[in-house]
């Protein structure tokens, strides 16, 4: 039990914050590890894998938070890097500016950091029938049903990957540098940053914060499209007024010449997208043969037209891996976090730019049974 003793306790016994501060910490983690732990008994009434999966989540979520300290900790430090420090200095800026500027939530989430020593924080797998974009969903206590299942070991998401496509699905897995613990975890200190996201470039970063935060304002139970295009949207529109008001005139055009080359990307993969789910519209006649023909065909021209953007980019090739590998899986995960940003952005400027009024709009949709509230969106006029 002492190695995983809570390390925000050991800091108030340390401190002037006193015994009781300490008793009251030991408190809020007793709650919450209950919490942690009565989700990963829930699990164990659904069978072994289902433990060990939410087991894997639970230990993996722990080991980051006890690996993360107070950032003022780090800017004090005098073994942290200079590019670390000054990293973690512009992330406090972006996240005060979350608060004042995007009334974005305020609580202890984002001023922790954390150095995992990996290249992601978590491993999704995401799957799909081979003639449809609809992804697979995993249904969990408390979370409701999500069109993806986190591993926190590269090797566990590939075994998974692996056994869904046994079953004739296609899979994608992909690393994710940040994911939202909904601000259910604030009292142990909230999501901290991490190594895997820090290094950004300071619009991508300021637009990661954004994204994660706004999972925190609202989440609509069993409705991954609705979460993650809310998050987009807010991701955008925060992320474009603090490169105006905040950045230096190097990091807009840094950004511009990546965030163009983002939107032309993301136009070609709707396209395909477009297309496809006309081809697979036509999955209810015998012939399915001839319609796998013709997605062949339509993944084949879109990966020639990827070849000539990578020409109008000068040859570059950050979407290599993804295009290799594109399917309807990787597809419909990108789907779900673009679909709906337009009617987002559409619903911002409705509610005059006003960030309380747009959250309080969108919880009011929120509240609506599913398919209400998607029609409600696409009433929208972007």
């Amino acid at each position: 039990m002492a190695a995983g003793f809570p390390h925000n306790l050991a800091m108030a016994i340390t401190t002037n914050q006193g015994f009781g501060a300490a008793v009251e910490i030991a408190s809020r983690w007793r709650r919450g590890l209950r919490v942690l732990f009565g989700i990963a008994a829930l699990a164990a009434l659904a069978g072994c894998a289902d433990t060990r999966y939410y087991w894997q989540s639970v230990h993996g979520h722990l080991q980051l938070m006890q690996a993360s300290r107070p950032v003022e900790q780090w800017l004090a430090d005098p073994q942290t890097p200079a590019d670390l420090r000054q990293r973690l200095a512009l992330a406090q800026r972006i996240r005060a500016f979350a608060v004042t500027s995007l009334a974005l939530p305020d609580n202890p989430s984002y001023h922790r950091y954390a150095d995992l020593h990996r290249n992601a924080v978590v491993w999704n797998v995401v799957a799909a029938p081979p003639l449809s974009l609809k992804l697979k969903t995993w249904c969990f206590p408390v979370l409701g049903c999500v069109s993806y299942r986190g591993y926190f070991d590269e090797a566990d998401a590939r075994r998974e990957a692996a056994a869904l496509q046994a079953q004739g699905m296609e899979v994608g897995v992909y690393g994710v540098p940040a994911y939202s613990t909904l601000g259910w975890m604030n009292w142990a200190g909230g999501d901290p940053l991490l190594n895997t996201f820090i290094t950004y470039p300071e619009g991508e970063l300021a637009r990661l914060l954004f994204h994660e935060l706004a999972h925190q304002v609202l989440y609509a139970r069993d409705d991954t499209m609705f979460n993650e295009s809310f998050a987009s949207a807010v991701e955008r529109l925060g992320g474009a007024l603090w490169l105006q008001t905040r950045a230096s005139a190097q990091a807009r055009e840094q950004y511009a010449a990546f965030d163009a080359r983002r939107r032309a990307f993301r136009a070609l993969t709707l396209a395909t997208r477009t297309r496809l789910e006309q081809v697979y519209a036509r999955s209810g006649q015998p012939d399915e043969v001839g319609l796998l023909a013709q997605k062949q065909l339509v993944m084949q021209e879109f990966r020639a037209r990827y070849e000539q953007l990578k020409q109008q980019w000068g040859g570059y090739a950050g979407y290599d891996h993804w295009v290799a590998g594109a399917n309807n899986a990787s597809l419909g995960a990108q789907a779900a976090y673009d679909a709906l940003v337009p009617q987002f952005e559409a619903l911002f400027e409705q509610q005059g730019r006003d960030w309380p009024a747009f959250y309080d709009a969108v919880r009011r949709i929120a509240e609506l049974p599913s398919e209400e509230r998607r029609q409600a969106l696409k009433s929208l006029t972007p």
